[in-house]
């Protein structure tokens, strides 16, 4: 019996190994993770092992390296409204001209 996270990774495993497989057929995915209760539980680590992802931890009271200060997705996503894309390539150096327009360090 697994964790209702260890069911997630399980699932999230699938998706990825028929998404993007280069990802999962490397040495494994690599995760990020916090120390929340859940993401430490015995089942989920269990499970992370058993699908051969590398773990990195979060340094914990590390607020500077938190992938949330900068609202990332809320502003790419407000950068990428109403733009279509006819081909990877306009994707791509749309990407690259929002990441440009960040100042990360302020």
């Amino acid at each position: 019996m697994y964790s209702v996270k260890a069911q997630l990774m399980i699932i999230m495993h699938k998706k990825l190994f028929v998404k993007q497989a280069s990802l999962v057929n490397r040495k494994g995915p690599i995760l990020l993770r916090d120390n929340a209760r859940p993401h430490v539980s015995q089942f989920t680590i269990r499970k992370i092992h058993e699908l051969g992802y590398e773990t990195l931890k979060h340094p914990p009271y590390s607020p500077d390296l938190s992938p949330t200060d900068y609202h990332f997705c809320k502003h790419f996503g407000n950068f990428l409204r109403e733009n279509i894309f006819r081909n990877k390539e306009d994707a791509v150096t749309t990407f690259v001209e929002f990441i440009s327009s960040r100042n990360y360090f302020v």
